[in-house]
């Protein structure tokens, strides 16, 4: 059967190119709502064109408000057993590092560049065609599968509270919005957002980065008054970060100078691989005030710089200024400050947490608002979720792994993660694949990338796990 597989996957692979490449042209962020498009135009145009892909293929197909699309395939009519959770939502590909366009799929000598090919619109179309590999071998079937596509995992998986109130998730799902072999336990994820009104009397006019929550930002701007080209310069010269910055007058009006960031983009899951743009930026300004160089006519906007260097230092993504500093089997708490506005009236910040099992969603928010609180900040959760546990002892587990052993010719194991996937709060969901070994896919970065060779290589894992798990 491998041989199968593995002989329709390989003669298909221009088709699948081509369908990863149709969906990457769409560049599927999260927009503003409005009606029948909860999540943005471009999220729902995605989920359409993969609706007509699906019913051309002769699959049974559901679409849950422009938000959740079902592909079904159930030759016997018995029971849907297995649930594949993939997402067609991305991040934004703002990064100035790109060495081809994100939103056009690019094959260098076999690897694959454009924003979704790992996350998570490759392993979305691996499925797609392992299903549609099944369909037409005619395998034998007992049980039914269902592909589940949806649009809003990078921002709170609010499409799957739409996807529950039409319909139930199969006793089996798994999601290849992670990594292989088997993740089963995802660390718990807080995200915050603190605030602080100001006098509208700095020096600071404006300053902001970051542009979602669950990465370290790669950019930073500042613009500044009263502080001269040449002070900057300076300042920038005893800088040690590694965070490049750059230095420009405002064309409109030469007493405004504008400082810029350019650190590099990591998933707030592991954010040691990024430097935080965000973060120099802040250190940089602090050193300007402490230094006379940017005098302090509003000693609150100084305070409150001076607050989140305190709470988030540059290089530091342990939670250790936070309290919260700790790991057990499951991994180390990581925390990120991710996205900051400061105008001339308030500043406002957020910030991406994920902690281990051994703490509880109420212990990590109580300690945010008590230290919030000491340091002059207003605090909120915006999302929280638990940690995640599934029992490597688990039937559904053991098959995933037994098909992941036959077919990659390696030991399989369970994973634990900084969290989360795409089935965080499905209750006995694991994640399985798309990630391989210790590779660096440039998830939620600049450049990022699949092989020609994984991408097949998914599918016809993919199309072995139905046989296994439904036949």
């Amino acid at each position: 059967m491998y041989d199968k597989f593995h002989d329709y996957i390989f003669s298909h692979e221009n088709e699948l190119k081509k369908l990863l490449g149709d969906l990457v042209q769409i560049p599927s962020v999260m927009g503003k709502f409005f009606e029948n498009a909860p999540f943005g135009e471009e999220p729902k145009n995605a989920l359409l064109y993969l609706e007509k892909v699906c019913r051309e293929k002769g699959f049974e197909v559901t679409n849950y408000e422009n938000a959740v699309l079902c592909a079904d395939y159930n030759p016997q009519g018995a029971e849907t057993t297995l649930g594949i959770l993939a997402h067609l939502d991305v991040v934004p590909a703002d990064g100035t590092g790109w060495n081809t366009d994100p939103f056009k799929l690019a094959d260098k000598d076999g690897i694959l560049y454009g924003r979704g090919v790992i996350d998570d619109k490759g392993p979305a179309v691996a499925a797609l065609y392992a299903l549609l590999c099944v369909k037409e071998l005619g395998v034998p079937l007992k049980k039914g599968v269902r592909l589940i596509f949806g649009t809003n995992e990078e921002n709170g998986s609010e499409d799957l509270e739409i996807y529950k109130k039409h319909d139930k998730f199969p006793p089996n799902v798994f999601t290849p919005d992670g990594s292989f072999p088997v993740i089963n336990i995802e660390k718990g994820m807080i995200r915050g957002c603190f605030i602080s009104n100001l006098s509208e009397r700095g020096n600071i006019m404006s300053m902001g980065g970051g542009t979602v929550i669950n990465a370290v930002p790669d950019c930073a701007a500042a613009t500044l008054q009263s502080v001269t080209r040449e002070e900057l310069l300076e300042e920038i010269s005893r800088d040690s970060t590694g965070v490049k910055f750059a230095v420009g007058q405002e064309p409109d009006d030469n007493r405004f100078i504008t400082i810029t960031a350019t650190g590099k983009a990591a998933h707030a899951s592991a954010p040691d691989g990024g430097k935080n743009a965000l973060t120099a930026l802040v250190s940089l300004i602090n050193r300007l005030f402490d230094s006379g160089k940017l005098p302090v006519s509003d000693c609150r906007q100084r305070d409150v710089l001076r607050g989140i260097e305190k709470l988030f230092p540059f290089g530091e993504t342990d939670g250790g200024s936070l309290g919260l500093k700790c790991s057990d089997e499951s991994g180390a708490l990581t925390c990120v400050f991710s996205k900051f506005t400061l105008t001339r009236s308030s500043a406002v910040g957020q910030f991406d947490i994920r902690f281990p099992a051994c703490m509880k969603l109420s212990e990590v928010a109580e300690k945010c608002r008590e230290i919030f609180s000491e340091n002059g900040f207003g605090f909120e959760v915006t999302l929280g979720d638990e940690p995640h546990i599934v029992s490597p002892d688990s039937d559904f587990v053991k098959k995933l792994l037994s098909v992941y052993e036959k077919v990659e010719g390696e030991r399989g194991y369970c994973v634990a993660i900084g969290g989360g996937t795409y089935v965080h709060n499905i209750e006995g969901g694991v994640a399985f694949g798309a990630e391989r070994g210790d590779t660096d896919y440039h998830m939620h970065g600049d450049n990022e990338f699949i092989t020609a060779e994984e991408l097949l290589k998914d599918a016809v894992l993919f199309a072995h796990t139905i046989a296994e798990i439904c036949g």
